[in-house]
């Protein structure tokens, strides 16, 4: 899952700082014009209201942002969702902050009053997957990230979806997912993260550890002869991919 900075999402509420202000705004005399119009404009529609409350509240989310608070950004965000109950980006906001805090329930359950507000509701569906997968919930895990890779048709998505079916031992939904993603055009050129032998964190094509997860998957049907072959050509495209080599040790 990429995280998104509690602090970055600040960016999200713009508006709602913006909005009141811009309503004491005087916009300027147009020239008049006696030529009629050819059609009639609908009018336009009134600036949305924002109360002395929210645009508070905001103040005091982005000054304790400033100054690296976030319990009392937290409390402050509570009030706006308070003040702004249908703003489904600050509860997506607050959704966010609990995953990055790693409470997990907390972030599920946000996440799923978004999902009921709106089932397709692409960020709402990661943070669920990855709140659930942090809890251990590893099926609801997995169902959401069917529902967000069925919306995005995201490689990474496939990617941990894949890895949540071997945990899950679904092994031939797992083989039938990694050979989707062997034959994504991205695979060679998207990134993941492992850490080496000596305990150092390297990014490898995603291709290694999927190749690796062939292995994984021959060897869970007795196979060793076509495990070894995964593993050996795991290790040809990254040598020192710790992962393959205690795998193929593990054959001898």
């Amino acid at each position: 899952m990429n995280k998104l900075s509690f602090a970055c999402l600040v960016t999200t509420f713009i508006a709602i700082g913006t909005l009141g202000f811009a309503q004491n705004k005087k916009t300027p005399a147009k020239p008049v014009d006696s030529t009629p119009p050819k059609t009639e404009q609908p009018p336009a529609a009134p600036a949305p209201q924002v109360s002395d409350l929210t645009q508070h509240f905001f103040k005091k989310y982005t000054v304790a942002i400033q100054w690296n608070d976030y319990d009392v950004a937290k409390s402050a965000l509570y009030d706006l969702i308070v003040e702004n109950p249908q703003n489904d980006s600050l509860i997506l906001n607050l959704a966010f902050y609990y995953y990055e805090n790693q409470k997990y329930a907390s972030s599920v359950l946000v996440a799923q009053e978004l999902l009921a507000r709106n089932g397709k509701n692409e960020a709402a569906l990661e943070l669920s997957a990855a709140s659930f997968e942090g809890l251990g919930v590893l099926d609801r895990a997995l169902q959401n990230y069917e529902s967000l890779y069925l919306a995005t048709n995201n490689t990474a998505t496939l990617y941990k979806m894949a890895f949540i079916q071997y945990q899950l031992k679904r092994f031939k939904e797992c083989e039938a997912t990694a050979d989707i993603l062997l034959a994504k055009k991205d695979i060679d050129t998207q990134k993941v993260s492992f850490t080496d032998s000596k305990n150092q964190t390297k990014e490898y094509s995603m291709k290694v550890p999927i190749i690796n997860l062939k292995g994984m998957l021959a060897q869970e049907a007795g196979d060793k002869v076509k495990a070894k072959g995964f593993f050996d050509q795991a290790l040809v495209l990254a040598p020192d991919f710790q992962a393959a080599k205690d795998n193929l040790a593990k054959l001898k």
